[in-house]
């Protein structure tokens, strides 16, 4: 056999061993150390359960009689005060605990570190149990035992594969029915909930229902969504998996920006997670520095129309373009359709009349007949946007729908709705070119070498939409430390029996400030389809906060040259690998965001 033949058997063989889930990266996370806050480890440094006292701070709220109503036996118990984890005593440890998890919602990076936090406090003493597939494993009793060996093959590593998750959301009283089955056939004393707003809103009404069943069996959320809308102020400054999904996207948004500043030709839109919160783009864009960034909340707050919302956009485009800058980044968040009031308003009209004259435009023939049917129905306002709008925005708006027949707002292409309306400005412009420059007020000043140049270029695009690949990469550093301490904390509060409450984590700056939230405290009454709904609000961007404002001193900067930045790929070791969302840092009022401090490193095994 020549070298060569050998050479390639071993690397083959090694190719092999690869397989799995075992590629050199992987196999080196798993080995990480992780930073463990100092409540939850004995005086002999070994990991275990932290005691918690009330604090003096209870949560309030407009709707707090109604809620009341509801939730009688949980506010009962925990009158909606902030528990805190204090390392004076540590509680007996207890045994023959049996406790299970499941993961609700979309994926986030950081999951299978909550499973390792349990497994750590609850010790070879107590059971830790998996629910495959979500909530819908919860109502069909789908619990299995979690063993040391599965933690150490999932620890540190992304996705939420291990155990699976979906969507299901429990309301029914058969479904209720059936989760006290799974909870009292598996002797459950305690279920954890991983999930958003819907899953923790969830998790309060099954704690609720186990309480007035009489079923002694704590109930715990712990706070998921890479949209960054899962927050409580200076309680719980960030979900976890939100730094994960903005330095992957902010990466990836980098190397657009780079592209774009190599090719000298494209405008990249790049359309970022974030179905309502605009924090995903926010942090993003004050990673990369883009020439636009578009954040909802703000449009909202200032009523801006799409056109408004274009015009800005061909405002930067054209100053850029008159500097020889052809070229340039424009961030977009998913959910922006749903912050312009004129759009939301055509869209609320499109659904009252999609759902009252349904049958009459289902038996419609063509588009064309479809849209001569709406039009007549819709308010002057309203018919005129729509006429405004791209043909193929125009047909997803009257024929793509949702299992409840409304609009699929998520599907719609902001990002192509903007570049098509973009391009028809350019082009009048090209063509007007006297109307928009010249000395006098209003117009642009601009040479007529300049104004040459201008209609020589064309204005070139690349669509992009940032999802998927976020949320369920390799935890950062920051997620893989903050959802062992959220899982540390979610098993302590069950084997303090403790129920209602949600596990949070703040103070990154300063090794920790362990919380239990009582769920109950976070939930407000919306309308939601016409009906009123107890639901935990969603966290959006304030226009007050100090990250908005560095962005918006910086913007204009930002739009008129190249001043973008490419943070690279996620780093585990090294100078850059212990980051903080910028974001966060600015809101919580850090001093720096380049290191964060969450305890003590270990190196945290499951042999």
């Amino acid at each position: 056999m020549t070298r060569q033949d050998i050479g390639a058997t071993n690397l083959a063989a090694f190719v092999a061993k690869t397989e799995g889930r075992h590629s050199l990266f992987e196999e080196a996370i798993r080995d990480l150390p992780i930073p463990v806050c100092s409540v939850f480890l004995d005086k002999d440094g070994n990991i275990g359960p932290a005691s918690f006292v009330e604090t003096q701070t209870a949560f309030t709220c407009q709707e707090h009689g109604r809620i009341q109503e509801v939730f009688p036996r949980t506010i009962a118990k925990s009158r909606n005060i902030i528990l805190e984890a204090k390392p004076d005593a540590k509680p007996p440890r207890a045994a023959g605990k049996r406790v299970a998890v499941l993961f609700s919602g979309g994926p986030a990076a950081g999951g299978h570190n909550v499973l390792a936090g349990l497994k750590a406090v609850l010790g070879n003493e107590n059971t830790l149990l998996g629910i495959r597939k979500g909530p819908k494993g919860l109502i069909n009793g789908d619990v299995f035992e979690i063993k040391n060996s599965d933690i150490q093959a999932i620890i540190n590593t992304g996705g939420f594969n291990f155990l699976g998750t979906d969507r299901t959301k429990i309301k029914t009283p058969e479904q209720f029915e059936r989760v006290k089955e799974t909870v009292l056939k598996n002797r459950l004393d305690g279920l954890i909930i991983v999930g958003g707003d819907d899953s923790n809103t969830n998790a309060a009404f099954i704690a609720e229902y186990l309480e007035e069943q009489g079923i002694t069996c704590s109930v715990i959320g712990i706070p998921k969504t890479i949209d960054g809308d899962m927050a409580a102020g200076n309680y719980l400054p960030i979900s976890f998996g939100y730094d994960t999904a903005t330095k992957v996207y902010s990466e990836l948004t980098g190397n657009l920006a780079q592209d774009a500043a190599s090719a000298v030709k494209y405008y990249h839109f790049v359309k970022l997670m974030g179905r309502t919160a605009s924090k995903i783009t926010l942090e993003v864009a004050l990673q990369t520095k883009p020439a636009i960034a578009l954040i909802s909340e703000e449009i909202a707050e200032k009523n801006m129309s799409l056109e408004a919302i274009v015009d800005e956009i061909v405002r930067i485009i054209v100053l850029r373009r008159l500097k020889g800058i052809n070229h340039g980044l424009v961030l977009v968040p998913e959910g922006l359709i749903e912050f312009i009031p004129e759009m939301r308003t055509l869209i609320q009209e499109l659904n009252k009349i999609l759902a009252e004259y349904e049958r009459d435009i289902k038996d419609l023939p063509t588009l064309k007949n479809k849209q001569e049917f709406i039009y007549p129905h819709l308010s002057p306002q309203s018919a005129q946007l729509m006429a405004s709008l791209p043909d193929e925005i125009e047909e997803m708006l009257i024929l793509d729908r949702d299992e409840h027949g409304n609009v699929k707002v998520s599907q719609i292409e902001t990002e192509k709705l903007l570049i098509e309306k973009i391009r028809y400005k350019m082009s009048e412009i090209k063509r007007h070119t006297e109307r928009y420059f010249g000395d006098q007020e209003g117009k642009i000043p601009a040479t007529e070498d300049q104004i040459e140049k201008f209609k020589a270029a064309t204005f070139s695009t690349q669509s992009h939409f940032l999802g998927y690949e976020g949320r369920s990469g390799k935890p950062t550093l920051f997620d893989a430390a903050f959802t062992f301490a959220l899982g540390l904390t979610a098993g302590s509060l069950v084997l303090a029996g403790k129920t209602g409450y949600m596990a949070a984590v703040t103070d990154f700056d300063k090794g920790g400030r362990v919380l239990a939230l009582p769920l109950t405290g976070l939930i407000a009454c919306e309308m939601r389809k016409g009906k009123e709904e107890m639901v935990i609000n969603k966290s959006l961007v304030e226009t007050s906060s100090p990250a908005f404002k560095v962005f918006a001193e910086n913007r204009e900067k930002w739009a008129t040259d190249d001043f973008f930045s490419s943070p690279g790929p996620i780093q585990h070791w090294g100078p850059a690998s212990k980051q903080l969302p910028m974001t966060v840092a600015l809101n919580q009022g850090y001093a720096d965001y380049r290191t964060f401090d969450l305890g003590e490193e270990r190196k945290i095994r499951f042999d």
